[in-house]
């Protein structure tokens, strides 16, 4: 893929491992500044994108003129804000489908994004988070407040699988433009596939990459169980009554557990139990074992070189399960970026560069 000359600027708030950074610089976004508070989240994108200034730290506590003189901006320079505040209060599993509310501290995250907004006036703004916050009230507030500051925003509830990546990944998109709305990015055909990711990659566990040779530890049964069931998109309710899980015979939903990806599809999403056949359709189409790390994080859209050098198995998971897919940040992203290119307020590169 092309990337175009990094001509537009970015502040990547909870900003993770770096997957919404990759999808801005793979669309030709300079990322100036990144801000997260989970340790191994900021060595990973340290490792990945050491060019940018990173604050490891609460983001309630950071203060927007310390950015602004770190980064040696004024209001109204930068290009773009974007983020996505922690979800986990908002989400569907959580929630059960939005049958009762959770009250999560970091539900007020979101109107951070406002914070930094008032005081740093970007001339865009993206959002992206779980589709369960579309109607909330906080995302009517935070889009209220947004628009009394003059930014004109659209939202919707996207597929990421119809950008690129390869998996079924339901979210929350905003974009806003400051006076100026900014058109949300149609989905494309065809879709990426399982086979198109995975199909060339080394052998797990002899390839000498760490994330995709991470060993699997599963007793006799379940290693006999998954060898039972059918390759390419099989499931365990394929199997004789019999030759299931006792739990598994008393519970009728979760049907994706202990299943496999099918060759010629996208993948399910991938959550951060995605090493566990347990959590979900995880099984490789056709080698008795779990999805690796490596072919997680393919999955999600991250490049076959990025690293996650700290962590355990879990720790690594939980990063690349929460983190953005790259390609469908990437495809909005271009759009704004067309969106400041047209701009008849649009500025020249040298009046925008800020000396870092």
């Amino acid at each position: 893929m092309r990337v175009p000359s990094p001509t537009f600027t970015a502040l990547d708030l909870f900003c993770g491992c770096g997957g919404l950074t990759q999808g801005l610089k793979d669309a030709g976004f300079r990322v100036l500044g990144g801000i997260d508070n989970d340790s191994a989240s900021v060595q990973t994108y340290a490792c990945n994108h050491p060019e940018t200034t990173i604050w490891h730290q609460d983001i309630r506590t950071l203060d927007t003129t310390t950015v602004l003189e770190m980064l040696n901006l004024v209001p109204g320079q930068l290009d773009l804000l974007a983020g996505c505040p922690p979800c986990q209060g908002f989400s569907t599993l959580r929630t059960h489908n939005g049958s009762f509310p959770v009250e999560d501290p970091r539900n007020g995250l979101l109107q951070e994004m406002v914070r930094f907004a008032e005081a740093l006036r970007p001339r865009a703004v993206m959002m992206e988070n779980v589709p369960g916050l579309v109607n909330r009230v906080e995302f009517r507030d935070f889009c209220s407040r947004m628009q009394g500051f003059g930014y004109a925003g659209s939202a919707q509830v996207l597929d990421a699988a119809d950008y690129g990546v390869p998996q079924r990944r339901r979210r929350l998109i905003y974009l806003a433009g400051h006076h100026h709305a900014i058109p949300l990015v149609p989905g494309m055909e065809p879709k990426r596939t399982v086979r198109q990711v995975l199909a060339c990659l080394l052998p797990a566990g002899r390839s000498g990459d760490p994330i995709h040779d991470l060993p699997e530890r599963r007793s006799a049964r379940i290693k006999a169980l998954i060898r039972r069931i059918p390759k390419d998109g099989g499931s365990r309710t394929d199997l004789p009554e019999d030759e299931q899980l006792l739990c598994h015979r008393r519970c009728q939903g979760f049907l994706d557990v202990y299943g496999r990806m099918a060759w010629d599809q996208v993948a399910p999403t991938i959550t951060s139990g995605c090493f566990n056949p347990s959590k979900g359709r995880f099984l490789h189409p056709e080698e008795h074992r779990s999805i690796t790390l490596r072919e997680a994080a393919l999955l999600q859209g991250f490049p076959a070189r990025y690293r996650f050098p700290t962590g355990g198995k879990v720790t690594i998971a939980a990063m690349i399960g929460n983190a953005l897919p790259p390609p469908f940040i990437a495809a909005h992203a271009e759009s704004i970026r067309l969106f400041l290119q047209n701009s008849p307020h649009a500025r020249p590169r040298e009046e925008r560069d800020h000396g870092n």
